[in-house]
Formats: C-alpha cells, sequence, structure tokens
C-alpha cells in the first residue's frame, strides 16, 4: 500500500531530514507489474480447467496475504489442497485457525471459477482426517475433484474476484446503507458460519473500541508485532522478489527507507519514528467505521474454520458489487495470552454464545478501491 503523506512526515521529522538533503519526492516507486499480474486471470489458452480454477482461487484474502497453499495436481482431474507449512504465523494464529479460514476463501472462489469454467467441484474435506488443536500438520486440507458439467450454474460473484480487495485505509463518515447491509444477509448462504452485523452507532464505537485495543495489543507485543514486520516488504525491489505479505511502496518510502527512516530494525523499536507511525498507521484503520460484520460458528472443528473462510470469501465478493469496502480485523479474536482480555471483551460484545466461536470479524463502509495486493505467481504453490 503506498504511504500517505502525513504518516511520512511523521517518519520524517517534519520533511526537515528531506529538505535538508535536497531530495525531491518525485521519484515513482510503483507496485511492479509482475507482482499483480495474477489479478488478470488465466491465459485464454489455458486447457486444463484445475489451473485455470485456481489461478483465480490464489487471488483469495488469507491472512497477512501470506498465500499459504500448496496443490498437487498430480491425480488427473485431482487437485489436493495443502497447507504451506513454511508459510504460518505462529505468534498471532498459533493453531492455525486463521490460516485454515484463508484456505476456505482459497476453495470458494475455486468453485466459483470452476463452475464459470463449466466444471463441478467435488471437495472432500480432510480426507486423512483433520488437525488437532497443536496445531496443521502434512495432511491435505481437501481433496478436489473437477467434474465437467455444462449444466453447472455460473455464479455473479465471478466478476468481482479480480476487483475484490481487503481495503485497509480509512473510510469515510457515511454510514453502511441499510439496503447494502440487507443485500449482504441475502448474499450469506452459510448454514454453518452466522452472519451479524452492527451498524447502531452506540454498538459499533464499542466494538471499535475493543478491535481498536486489540490491534494496540499486538502492534506493542514485541513478537507479534515483528511476525509481521518480518511479512513487511518495503519498496517495489521488496515486492517484486516476494509478491506476498504487508506491501509498502510510494515515493514517499522509497525515500524513507534509504535515508534510514525506515527498516524492520527501526519500526519494531518503541520509541522510534518508523515504531510510532506504523502504530498510528494500524490504529488508523478504524477511523471513519460506521459498521462491522462477524461470523460465528457453532463449534470450533477445522472444517467449521474452513467453512467460515467460504462464507467469508462470498461476502467479501458480494460487498465489492455493492460497493461497500471490508476490511478482517481479527486481533481481537486470536488465541495468544496478551490478547485475552481483548478477546473475551469482544465475545461479549458480539453476544456469542459459550462454545461457539466468533471465526472474522470485519469493518464495512465505504471508501475508494485500493490496488490490488501482491501475488505469487500460480506455479509458485503446485507442487509434485
Amino acid at each position: 500500500m503506498p504511504l500517505s503523506r502525513r504518516a511520512f512526515i511523521r517518519i520524517a521529522g517534519g520533511g526537515t531530514v528531506l529538505a535538508a538533503a535536497g531530495l525531491s519526492l518525485a521519484t515513482c516507486d510503483g507496485m511492479p507489474e509482475e507482482a499483480v499480474a495474477p489479478w488478470r486471470g488465466p491465459g485464454a489458452d489455458e486447457a486444463d480447467p484445475r489451473r485455470a480454477a485456481l489461478a483465480r482461487a490464489i487471488l483469495a484474502p488469507n491472512p497477512h496475504n501470506i498465500q499459504p497453499w500448496l496443490v498437487d495436481l498430480t491425480e488427473p482431474g485431482v487437485a489436493t489442497l495443502f497447507v504451506d507449512r513454511e508459510r504460518l504465523l505462529p505468534e498471532t494464529d498459533p493453531f492455525g485457525r486463521q490460516i485454515l479460514i484463508g484456505h476456505g476463501c482459497f476453495l470458494e472462489l475455486a468453485s466459483i471459477a470452476a463452475a464459470q469454467g463449466g466444471h463441478r467441484m467435488e471437495i472432500d474435506l480432510f480426507p486423512e482426517g483433520a488437525y488437532g488443536t497443536e496445531g496443521i500438520d502434512e495432511r491435505p486440507v481437501a481433496r478436489i475433484r473437477f467434474i465437467a458439467d455444462p449444466g453447472v450454474a455460473k455464479d455473479p460473484l465471478f466478476a468481482a474476484i479480480p476487483l475484490r480487495r481487503s481495503t485497509k485505509e480509512p473510510y469515510t463518515d457515511r454510514p453502511l446503507a441499510p439496503d447494502h447491509a440487507e443485500a449482504l444477509r441475502r448474499a450469506h448462504r452459510s448454514a454453518a458460519a452466522a452472519l451479524a452485523l452492527a451498524t447502531e452507532a452506540a454498538h459499533v464505537a464499542r466494538i471499535r473500541a475493543v478491535a481498536t485495543e486489540a490491534m494496540r495489543i499486538e502492534m506493542e507485543t514485541p513478537r507479534t508485532l515483528l511476525e509481521s514486520l518480518k511479512l513487511t516488504r518495503i519498496g517495489a525491489d521488496e515486492i517484486a522478489r516476494h509478491r506476498d505479505g504487508i506491501d509498502l511502496h510510494g515515493p514517499f518510502f522509497w525515500w524513507a527507507k534509504r535515508l534510514g527512516l525506515m527498516s524492520i530494525e527501526e519500526a519494531a523499536t518503541p520509541g522510534t519514528q518508523a515504531h510510532q507511525a506504523g502504530l498510528d498507521y494500524a490504529l488508523g484503520y478504524f477511523a471513519g467505521t460506521h459498521g462491522f460484520g462477524w461470523l460465528t460458528t457453532a463449534d470450533n472443528t477445522r472444517e467449521s474454520q474452513v467453512e467460515a473462510g467460504r462464507a467469508y470469501a462470498r461476502l467479501n465478493l458480494a460487498a465489492t458489487l455493492l460497493g461497500v469496502a471490508m476490511h478482517p480485523v481479527s486481533q481481537a479474536l486470536q488465541e495468544y495470552p496478551e490478547v485475552d482480555v481483548a478477546r473475551r471483551s469482544m465475545l461479549a460484545e458480539t453476544a456469542t454464545l459459550p462454545g461457539h466461536t466468533v471465526q472474522m470479524l470485519f469493518r464495512l463502509g465505504y471508501a475508494d478501491r485500493p490496488d490490488p495486493s501482491p501475488r505469487r505467481p500460480l506455479g509458485a504453490i503446485l507442487g509434485t
């Protein structure tokens, strides 16, 4: 994401450093074309329906844009989906719950894209057994059969796949329109993951306060902050090399990095301008937020986590077609000790029943659609 001028001035100490150096802010540091090429979809000559669907699925939302998917295509007509265990978030997602939500998002986009190409997907979740609470192992998440079916219904949400975004910027002060809230409820199809929306001002304010506190905890807990910082790609060169993670680019970042004002070390050190600017930016997500939504399951099985991801992906696509901005802010749902109090507060604010699990919390509102985030090429997730 590009850095705002206000945030950069905070890092640069009011801009005096740049002025003293006689440097221009006009240097371009745009998003590398190769990093966003997957958003154009598969080529028209792609004959394998599995690859064509997966080329859309890699555009799915996923935690920290870590893209934790591996797919084996060696069995004809089948795609076997695994977790890339080198792409986990052990500090903020110690049990891999959010990682599996990301796999549910992947499966939903793949299913929509397969139908567009005249194929039906039959999904066998956890064919070798589901993971336990200790974490994720080498067993597959899903075995997917692609079946040619000329009568399969095409999903109107397909058109939203290349336009979908997680809009992390502050939203406008416009409340979520009642007709948009109702349209999102109608778009929700999951029986396993219940959808709730908060639009009443006092309720929204309470949720916003808890979500903001949870974000602050994550940003001020050294190990959880470092987990995010290690996935931060500063400048076009790093973005092009990794094509994942949290992208920061633009002329302000370009200069800040070269002047030593923006680095992982600086951002990880409390008291530095880079650390404070990062905190201000993260907490600023909630500015203008006048609507929240969340998805709750009656349990917390691995299957329910995947189902929550599928439901979230559909909502995100539906919101895209409505012109509604959407952004997951699940810090208050995470399972590391420092956030326990905030998590209990969020469960109270969402009236979550004992034994039930809020799987996703997200902002809803209005903002300009941001540029697409980086994606690795399809070949990067394909195993043998």
